[in-house]
């Protein structure tokens, strides 16, 4: 089990607002990757968000993107 985490960044002191939390149910991080970029364009949240995470189920943070800098994976 994934959460994905969709957030706008401040740009004043990159504090992270959550705007939508989406929960799947895998154990491949890939595809859970496939499907939160999937989500990102096509989810109907308040505002466009700036990047996702993705969360274990431990709640540790596993990989984190923007389109901004695609490369910010861990």
């Amino acid at each position: 089990m994934f959460i994905i985490e969709f957030f706008r960044v401040r740009d004043t002191d990159e504090a992270h607002a959550i705007l939508d939390r989406v929960e799947h149910d895998t154990t491949d991080l890939d595809d859970a990757k496939v499907r939160a970029l999937s989500l990102f364009e096509t989810l109907d949240m308040p505002q466009k968000p700036d990047a996702l995470r993705i969360l274990d189920h431990t709640g540790d943070e596993v990989f984190v993107w923007s389109p901004e800098r695609p490369s910010a994976s861990i």
